[in-house]
């Protein structure tokens, strides 16, 4: 096979690093990221499958401070592969493999190059996305490509969704490449950056619902930054509401004069009634750090709309 040093994070990273253990790659070092206590832990640790297959694990703060890219040299690898690793990797480090530096992204390059793809993606209403395997160059997101398999955006699916599924098709891809990988450098397709797009990250307070806006893309908005992510919120009489996700449904809001707002409708289901009288279906809310179904939300409001304070941007 061949011989990889690999920099990873996510599921994305631990799924692709799963596959290259499978198939019998040569790791001889894996660079990863300390867990956040403020990032709720939905995939994978890179960390715990690397120990847990007695590969050597590294949490740099810089990897491109010494001593490492003289220790990747001295490794001398085949590849140097990244799996939604955070760190923007140098020249240096970029030139220590003996054949490529090769990334794993989260989009159909050159379509939403940069931060946070998934949640992008669906943000501004797309209905695909998918992996991108391509040339690490100087520049983000900007190198030839190797290989893409695309992933279908449904019009309910959360970025968790969407998420664990470009994780899956990353993880098909990188097990499909492995063949072409291990003859050598591959061949890419050079990418025409005029085609696509550079997004930059994204900040908790980026998840402001602005009331203003047409149902649709407060949907997507939702859907783009549901929990474990930030979440899409509103703030009323003092209280933070974060909605868990959205359902897009036919059929008129109950309570048009009080919209934007929350209720129960007859069916016994909680509504985001809104100013274009649209309603989305919500599994459930979080008010001032206190979960709500349906039925406990009835309980505290009965069948009353609680409107919810328009935000002007």
């Amino acid at each position: 096979m061949f011989s990889a040093v690999v920099c990873g994070y996510s599921e994305v990273g631990y799924r692709c690093l799963k596959v290259l253990i499978e198939r019998g790659v040569s790791i001889p070092l894996v660079l990863t990221h300390r867990d956040s206590a403020d990032e709720q832990q939905w995939y994978g640790s890179v960390a715990g499958l690397a120990a847990q297959h007695g590969l050597a694990v590294e949490t740099p703060s810089d990897p491109n401070a010494p001593p490492w890219p003289a220790r990747i040299g001295e490794l001398a690898p085949h590849y140097l592969l990244c799996f939604y690793y955070r760190h923007m990797l140098g020249a240096q480090l970029l030139a220590a493999p003996r054949w490529a530096a090769l990334n794993m992204h989260g989009s159909l390059l050159p379509r939403y190059r940069g931060r946070a793809p998934v949640n992008w993606a669906i943000l501004n209403g797309e209905s695909r996305t998918g992996a991108t395997l391509h040339y690490m160059v100087a520049k983000p997101d900007a190198g030839p490509i190797v290989g893409q398999e695309a992933v279908a955006i449904g019009v309910n699916d959360t970025a968790l969704t969407v998420s664990v599924n470009v994780a899956a098709a990353a993880a098909r891809l990188l097990d499909r490449l492995l063949p072409l990988l291990a003859a050598g450098p591959p061949a890419g397709k050079p990418m025409d950056l005029a085609q696509g797009s550079y997004f930059g990250g994204r900040r908790p307070e980026d998840g402001r619902i602005n009331w203003s806006w047409p149902a649709k893309r407060i949907h997507d908005l939702i859907r783009a930054v549901a929990p474990p992510f930030p979440g899409a919120f509103t703030e009323v009489a003092g209280q933070r509401i974060v909605f868990d996700d959205s359902r897009w449904l036919d059929g008129p809001a109950a309570h048009p004069h009080n919209a934007p707002c929350l209720y129960v409708g007859d069916d016994a289901c909680l509504y985001l009634g809104l100013r274009d009288g649209v309603r989305l279906a919500v599994s459930g809310v979080s008010i001032a750090g206190e979960k709500f179904d349906a039925a406990a939300f009835g309980r505290r409001h009965g069948r009353a709309a609680l409107p919810l304070e328009p935000h002007s941007a």
